[in-house]
């Protein structure tokens, strides 16, 4: 099995990532990335751009994406988080996000404040 690293990494985009999500749920979840304990989770929110009560409008929203993503793929994770997404075997429920781990072993520093 090869190192994550050695793979060629294809960026994730809003567009795909947008399409996988309405593909899948038929709605536009939002994704946020969190950092507990030196350690990064992105998480998959209940709350998506289809909403009426969502805080972004759709500009709004793809610019938050691609500044979540534009980290996601620094990080060398794009490929990583496509496979979670395509895979993920439930959605995010009221008051219940999706989380998933983000192993970045370097790079990190550069993310956390």
């Amino acid at each position: 099995m090869q190192n994550r690293n050695s793979l060629i990494q294809i960026p994730l985009s809003v567009k795909e990532v947008m399409t996988c999500l309405r593909d899948r749920w038929g709605v536009s979840y939002d994704l946020k990335l969190v950092i507990r304990r030196d350690r990064l989770y992105l998480h998959m929110m209940w709350g998506y751009l289809e909403q009426q009560s969502f805080p972004l409008d759709e500009e709004g929203y793809k610019s938050h994406l691609n500044n979540v993503l534009e980290i996601i793929n620094r990080l060398g994770l794009s490929e990583f988080v496509r496979e979670w997404l395509k895979s993920v075997p439930s959605k995010p429920r009221l008051g219940r996000a999706l989380i998933l781990f983000l192993p970045a072993e370097q790079g990190l520093d550069e993310f956390i404040l």
